[in-house]
This record gives structure tokens, sequence and C-alpha cells, in this order.
């Protein structure tokens, strides 16, 4: 206590006085959790070492879930792309696995998330804007041609209809002669922020979490490699939260599905080693470093305790990390570089194990292949010229490290309780209570830019005059017409008896309970369109539609 006690006494004494002199930086000093910052930090002598930190590899993995970490193989240096046709596609892939890229990273198109075809009306203008348009097998097995899928690792952002591309992918690896079992990568999966935070929903939650359990099953045996959730904090994140909230509402969206995935008779230790989980990485470098220590401690508590896990599989959070699409501006996009390389850097020091770098271009446009090749590098750079990839958790013993790690986790756990005290996080999102309390961050947060209270380089302090316009990628709005030209001289000659077969047992299986997994694999064997098993599937289950409040 002497310690501190000296500690405000020179806080009080000193640090105020020249405090006093320095009005331009007279403003509060907190996080982007609102936690207050001291000027600086002493080691707290209450501290438990083996219980709060261990070692890396051992409970409760706040150092890190590998015992060697970067030092035996670097994080997964996965780029997110997918544009206009799976032709264009494939050949962004190819030039990013020649550049070094170590996984794949599928975004797909906005009528494709939903579960609409490219000639259906839903996806008029909508076609290969934001991603590839995949509307059946023979598109996906162009999205990965020459690509041997038993040599690389294939996350798909995709969510309501996840079950279906995975049956794609699978019956691709199969016409590569490619075993499920040998196929690694991530389905997103993860419905519950969607209703949050993202709008790519499709069915009500019920029917949701069962399409999400039967993948956790089916993949427990014929996709053991495969990571069957990417419970994704990313988005909650981009819709405004705190770091803090970040960590509490995905770690509560973690406890719903496993919670689900037992209430569906699976044993937690039969799925729970094939859970990840998907984080932003934001500008306050720090403030994020100690975010994803506190998310590893917390969730292994989480499944050792709550849930009584056994394996230590299990206890892990295993996570990918994308840099924060919200704080890049089209004001000096070329300032994009430095933001993104900073955050990537709170995220390996962070410890991930995959990553993917933001694009310079993104708030204006899809990235081009010039902006990706210095993204990447980007990650390249901090794993072979830094040294940063030498120790492990390098960061550790920070006085101001341990104490922002030990607030986030308090915090994120005193949301979970609220949100237990309420239901659950199904029952907190319906009541509204998640999307508010983003709302209320990202409001506060807004303020602050506007009045001038949080800079943002380029934007609202060191501004220019009228700035050039950068090269941007335009997606060809042809592609549509391509498309639609496809899907007809696919239903012209394939099986239509067939298809209409498998279409009645998709009904009805979907009307009982038996894991649908098995027979999306082959309905889409048999050309059944993404389009088709979604609206089957629609009938059958109904559209989420949120209730509005006026």
């Amino acid at each position: 206590m002497r310690l501190h006690d000296a500690k405000r006494r020179w806080q009080d004494n000193v640090v105020r006085r020249v405090m006093e002199k320095a009005p331009e930086r007279s403003a509060a000093f907190v996080t982007s959790s609102g936690i207050p910052l001291d000027a600086i930090y002493v080691p707290d002598d209450s501290a438990d070492y083996e219980a709060k930190l261990g070692f890396p590899g051992e409970y409760p993995f706040t150092r890190g879930i590998q015992p060697t970490m970067y030092r035996s193989r670097f994080w997964t240096m996965r780029q997110y792309a997918g544009y206009a046709t799976a032709e264009e596609s494939n050949a962004r892939y190819r030039f990013l696995l020649e550049q070094g890229q170590s996984g794949l990273s599928v975004a797909f198109d906005l009528p494709t998330q939903i579960g609409y075809d490219a000639d259906d009306p839903m996806a008029l203008g909508e076609v290969g804007k934001v991603g590839v348009s995949i509307s059946s097998l023979r598109d996906m097995k162009q999205l990965f041609a020459g690509i041997p899928l038993d040599k690389v690792s294939t996350s798909m952002t995709i969510n309501a209809p996840a079950t279906v591309l995975l049956a794609m992918y699978i019956a691709v690896g199969k016409s590569q002669g490619v075993e499920s079992a040998k196929l690694r990568g991530t389905v997103q999966n993860d419905i519950l922020k969607e209703y949050i935070a993202r709008g790519t929903y499709i069915y009500p939650p019920k029917a949701s979490m069962r399409l999400i359990t039967d993948l956790f099953a089916y993949c427990k045996t014929d996709v053991p490699h495969w990571n069957t959730i990417s419970i994704s904090g990313y988005h909650i994140r981009e819709a405004g939260s705190t770091a803090a909230q970040e960590v509490a509402f995905t770690l509560a969206n973690g406890i719903a599905y496993v919670q689900a995935a037992i209430d569906a008779g699976l044993d937690v230790d039969d799925f729970a080693p094939q859970l990840s989980f998907f984080f932003n990485a934001h500008n306050q470098f720090l403030e994020e470093v100690a975010k994803f220590r506190a998310a590893r401690r917390l969730w292994a508590k989480i499944m050792r305790e709550r849930f009584g896990a056994k394996d230590s599989k299990s206890w892990q959070l295993r996570f990918h990390t994308q840099t924060g699409g919200s704080t890049l501006t089209a004001q000096q996009p070329d300032n994009n570089i430095v933001r993104v390389a900073l955050q990537a850097f709170a995220a390996v020091i962070g410890g991930t194990q995959s990553l993917h770098t933001n694009s310079k271009d993104e708030a204006l446009a899809l990235p081009t292949q010039e902006a990706v090749q210095i993204a990447l590098r980007t990650q390249q750079i901090i794993a072979y010229e830094t040294g940063v990839a030498d120790t492990i958790d390098p960061l550790a013993g920070s006085y101001l490290i341990e104490t922002l790690t030990d607030e986030i986790e308090a915090r994120a756990q005193a949301y979970i309780d609220r949100i237990d005290e309420m239901g659950g996080a199904q029952q907190a999102i319906e009541l509204g209570y998640v999307q508010g309390e983003i709302q209320d961050a990202a409001y506060v947060y807004q303020r602050a830019v506007e009045h001038g209270e949080q800079t943002i380089v380029g934007v609202n302090k060191f501004t220019v005059g009228k700035e050039p316009t950068p090269d941007l990628l335009r997606v060809d709005p042809s592609i549509e017409q391509s498309q639609r030209q496809r899907l007809a001289e696919l239903r012209a000659s394939r099986d239509n008896d067939k298809v209409n077969e498998l279409r009645g047992r998709l009904d009805t299986a979907a009307r009982g309970s038996e894991n649908l997994m098995p027979l999306l694999v082959e309905c889409v064997e048999n050309d059944v369109t993404l389009g088709e098993v979604c609206h089957t599937l629609r009938v059958v289950f109904g559209e989420y539609r949120p209730e509005v409040s006026i």
C-alpha cells in the first residue's frame, strides 16, 4: 500500500501542477470503454500470477492458447476477398496465394448472404457488388478451381445459409477427391449477431439455432477439422460498441450457442473444441491488447466452471481478427495504412490465431489489387521484421496492461450477469437490450467526434483541401446478366424431377427433427440452387421480422 500511497501523492503534487499548464491535453483520459487511465501504473500487491495469468497453453490462457504461439508458426494471414463472379474472385485468390497468403477468406454478395439466387427479383442490382455471387455448386466449383482444398484453410463469412454453403464446399472437395475429414476452415454461422448488428438473417431464432446445432453435430464426425462457428464480436464493434461490450456480447452469444447445443443432446466436449471467435482490432492499441487477453481468460472460466467442460481444448478461445473497417476514412485514405498497421500489431501482440488487414481504399470501394497487396505486406512485415512474434505475450506484466485486462474482464462479466438475469442472449436481443447498449455507445462516440473531443486525423483535424480521387475497383454491372444466363442454362440442363424430389424431402425433413446436413449435401450435388434450398426452408420455418418500436 505504501507504493500506491506514494503514487497518489506524486499525482496530486506533481502531475496535476504540470497538467494545469497543458490545457490542450486537459480532456479526460479514458479508453473506448470509459475506463479511466492513470498517468502511471505500479505493481498490484494482491495479484495472483498463477491464477490470473499462468503460462501460454495452460489455463486460464490469458497469455495465449498455444505453449509456443508464433515461435513455432505464425498466425494465418487471411485476406477477406470476393467480388463479381466466381472466376474473378478465383483470380484474386490465386494472386493472394502467390503473394504469400496462408489461408482464404470468402466474401459473398448480399443476395447469397440472405439466400437468394442471382436471378431472383430480390437480387436485382446487388449481384456481385459486395462479394462473390454463388447460386449453385457450379459457381462454387469455379470459385475454387485449381485450388486444392486439402492444401488450404478457407473461412467463409456466411451466416443464415451457412449450412448450404458448407454443403457446397464439401461437395467441391469430393469432386476434387478430397474427403470431408481433410477439409479445414470456418463458417461464420453466427446468427445472433445478425439480429444484433448486421441484419443478414433469414429465419426466426429457433429455426436458426436448429440449423447451427445440426452443423455442429455433423462436423463432429464428418468434418472434424472444421470450425463450426465464428462467434463474432467484429460486427458488434462495427455497430459502435465499446471494447468491453464487444467481449461481453460476443461471449454471451457464445454461451447461448453452447447451451443450445447441449439442449440438442450434444456433449460439450464433443463440439466445443470446434468453436471459434472473431474480434475487431481498433485504434486504442493498449486497450485492444488487453481486450484479447481478457476474452481468453473469461471464456476459459465460462467453459470450465459454467459448462463443466473437461477437455482443455474446450476452454480455449481461438479467434480470428480483422482490423476495424469503421475506423477507415474516405479522407486521406493513405492514412488508413498506418491505422491498419497499428491495429494488426495489437492483434498479434494480443495473440490472434489468424488475421485480416483491411485495405486503404475500403472506405471508398472494394479494394484494388495494389491496396490488397499493401495490406498483406503489412502482416508480413510485422511477422518477419519486427521481432514481436519471437516472444509470447510480450506486454504481459505491464502494470497498465494487467489493469486493463482485469477491468475489461470485470465489465464484460457484469454485462453477462445482466444478460443471464434476462434469460440469456436471445431474450436480451429480443428485448432490444443489447442493441440499445450498442446504440448508446455509438452515440457517445459520434458526439465526441462531432464536438472535436475525439480526433480523427484528416476528418475533424489536420484536414487538407480537395483531394485527388484514387483509382477504385468497380464491379461491371453486366455480371448480373451473365449470372442469370448461367442459372438459366443450369435449370435447363439438370434433372428437374430429381430437384423437385429433393426439395420435397427437404420440406419433410425440416418439419421433423433429423439432421439436415447430409440432405443438404445431396441437394447441392444434384444442382438444387442456394435460393431453392432457402425458399424451401422459408416455407417451413418462416422469416424473421424484428419488432419495430414507434
